[in-house]
């Protein structure tokens, strides 16, 4: 199997247990459901009412939008395929779920090859057509009310961390000190790179954090960084079980004490300041964030694209967002040059 982070993880067997209770519910068999039955279950997920969360049954009920059906059906297909690989399923099968499709339309830095025989592709052949949505991101006052909700040390570095760096929550979550070079001069701990900066390495860590590229890399930091850290250093120092942690991010105010921060602690924070904030928060909004300001600011994308781990030129083009400013700009731009063209 892939190697992915146990959030991804938790998220792919929900929707594989989905499918699966599906097929024992309506009598088929999970191996070769057909591509009819299929199609069913992509319109029966947005058909049927979510289950109620807690005993109390809502006032409406609740469906998946079109766009998590399809989620849920690319997790569907990846799984059979895998068990196409394990023999488990038929070859013929699994080719009926994707048909060729010809890329009219080639992203960024997308190679067709010296035939362009790389413009015929397999793509899913059950899904619903939706809208691509924006990336969400937080403009500079909102990251700004965000760090000023944090009550703590350790909260306030972590906001501050994602949204300077643009690290994923799941790199952030496993940084060990040892990945923390914040000296001027870090040739003292075997490290030529000169300034203040941060790696982010792929590990195995106790509290299921996993960073997604597997290329390590090392991310400059600002001195109100270093500061923010700092100030962490010495809440940290208040608690005598988290002296012996070599992660970063440990648990300081409730049990286990000194245990590695998970995902969940990372949620429960972020909904707490997104319900204080008045607006969404999440920790990959300050990723996008990160991106996005770095972009506006004129930083060349192959710098921006190595900051932020990614391999292919195409994976930056969610991160340009026009602001309410920036259209503004651009229809008065047009309208006061065809004025200018009517006068002359």
């Amino acid at each position: 199997m892939a190697d992915r982070s146990i959030n991804t993880e938790r998220t792919y067997a929900g929707r594989v247990a989905l499918y699966l209770s599906y097929c024992a519910d309506h009598g088929l068999d999970w191996k070769k459901p057909g591509l009819p039955w299929m199609a069913r279950f992509l319109h029966w997920m947005v058909d049927e009412p979510l289950p109620a969360k807690g005993a109390k049954k809502p006032v409406e009920d609740r469906f998946r939008d079109k766009k998590t059906a399809n989620k849920i059906m690319t997790t569907v297909c990846g799984f059979l395929q895998f068990c196409r690989q394990q023999g488990w399923v038929s070859a013929e099968m699994v080719a009926q779920l994707s048909e060729q499709k010809y890329l009219s339309y080639l992203p960024p830095g997308y190679d067709p090859g010296e035939e362009e025989q790389f413009r015929m592709m397999r793509a899913k052949a059950i899904k619903f057509d939706v809208a691509v949505g924006g990336y969400e991101w937080l403009n500079p006052e909102q990251f700004a009310t965000l760090i000023s909700l944090t009550r703590h040390a350790r909260n306030r570095f972590l906001v501050a961390l994602l949204g300077a760096t643009g690290m994923r929550i799941g790199e952030a979550l496993g940084l060990r000190r040892e990945d923390m070079h914040f000296l001027a001069n870090s040739v003292g701990l075997g490290c030529q790179i000169a300034g203040p900066h941060i790696h982010v390495r792929r590990r195995r860590n106790s509290n299921g954090a996993l960073a997604k590229a597997r290329m390590p890399r090392w991310i400059p930091v600002t001195a109100e960084l270093v500061t923010y850290y700092a100030d962490y250093t010495f809440e940290r120092d208040q608690v005598v079980e988290a002296a012996d942690s070599d992660m970063v991010f440990v648990n300081l105010f409730k049990a286990p004490l000194g245990r590695a921060m998970t995902y969940h602690n990372a949620k429960d924070l972020f909904d707490r300041l997104a319900k204080q904030a008045g607006f969404p928060a999440r920790p990959h909004m300050l990723r996008h964030t990160a991106a996005t300001t770095w972009i506006r600011n004129k930083t060349p994308r192959d710098v921006v694209k190595n900051l932020m781990g990614h391999v292919a030129e195409s994976s930056m083009e969610p991160y340009v967002h026009a602001t309410d400013e920036d259209k503004r700009v651009a229809v008065e731009r047009v309208a006061a040059l065809r004025k200018a063209q009517g006068r002359a």
